[in-house]
């Protein structure tokens, strides 16, 4: 494949060992651009991200690849420092903030179906959007919804059996059968607090600021840098246990907006990606993904959900020389999901 971008581009990946980060890092590096991944995992997770990685390094582009915090102040010095070494001549053209970490406790209880007004379970350890340890609720108590009780009563079948039925259908993909599902349950009972808004509107939203000063103050950005962010269709409307990963990917559109206004005059461009519904381990660690998946095969015009390579698609587009005039703004990749109606 042709290159598309001079020998010495390169791209800053926050979060670029899986979903979004990964999927743009292996895209460039295909079209010619060096790779700076920045990612955290854990040293169990990193066999099965390995083959992935290997295949960067394998891209015929030069590759720095940091298993570390990019949201601690020390460690981004570190990766600086190694990518100005490495630089040389070079710039770095696109900088993709990718970094899934955030808090997933609801705002309030659950309130509990009056057939199994039970205990919640135990505290559980604080819920994360981080993709190396997924955040799974607690597998749910066969207790009929009305919905699927009524069904049952209709014919006349036992309504816990076809609950069960109803469910392990609805886990083996027939989306149609969501509104007849569990719902989904919550385990614990810690609920979000001023701290973990804070944490989380840094981590997702608000870090991306450190990173691009401190590209911009040590002379290491091109002229005709892009820099991208990824928010959700959580930014304007609300899923149980989201708020915090909510308010962050507001918090993100609203720093884009200024970086693309302020730091214009050094040549920057800034945009946000909007993508659709998208199978990532950062979507199996909501509460209630198998919902909200569900719910959007059936809304989304093609019947699909988003991959990753979708959105790497457009966020490549966007870095190339022909872009140059798309500057603060935040950009649907959903196939449509987005502005379809119910079961369009």
């Amino acid at each position: 494949m042709p290159a598309d971008f001079a020998p010495g581009s390169w791209a800053v990946i926050l979060g670029g060992s899986s979903g979004f980060g990964l999927a743009t890092a292996q895209l460039l590096a295909d079209h010619g651009m060096n790779l700076c991944v920045v990612h955290r995992d854990r040293r169990a997770q990193l066999a099965r991200i390995e083959p992935a990685l290997a295949k960067l390094r394998g891209s015929g582009v030069r590759v720095l690849i940091h298993n570390c915090d990019a949201l601690a102040p020390d460690k981004r010095t570190a990766v600086l420092d190694a990518l100005g070494a490495e630089l040389g001549k070079g710039r770095v053209r696109v900088l993709l903030h990718s970094i899934a970490f955030g808090n997933l406790k609801p705002l309030a209880p659950p309130a509990l179906p009056e057939a199994s007004a039970q205990p919640e379970a135990s505290a559980q350890p604080e819920a994360s959007a981080r993709p190396e340890a997924p955040a799974r609720p607690a597998p749910p108590v066969c207790v009929p919804c009305d919905a699927s009780a009524r069904l049952a009563h209709a014919l006349d079948l036992d309504a816990e059996r076809v609950q069960r039925d109803v469910d392990e259908l609805f886990a083996a993909g027939a989306a149609q059968l969501h509104s007849l599902a569990s719902a989904p349950r919550y385990a614990g009972t810690e609920l979000l607090d001023g701290d973990d808004f804070a944490r989380t509107i840094f981590n997702m939203g608000t870090s991306l600021l450190d990173w691009l000063r401190d590209l911009f103050e040590r002379g290491l950005l091109a002229g005709d840098a892009r820099v991208f962010g990824l928010t959700s269709e959580g930014n304007q409307v609300a899923w149980r246990g989201y708020a915090a990963v909510a308010a962050a990917k507001v918090a993100l559109e609203a720093l884009a907006r200024a970086i693309a206004v302020e730091f214009a005059p050094y040549g920057v461009r800034c945009n946000v990606i909007q993508a659709g519904v998208t199978e990532t381990p950062a979507l199996a660690a909501i509460p209630g993904s198998d919902h909200i998946k569900a719910h959007a095969r059936l809304r989304n015009p093609f019947r699909r959900l988003t991959t990753p390579i979708d959105v790497a698609n457009v966020i490549y587009l966007l870095s190339l020389d022909e872009a140059a005039w798309v500057n603060g703004a935040v950009i649907r990749v959903d196939g449509g999901e987005r502005i379809a109606g119910e079961s369009a």
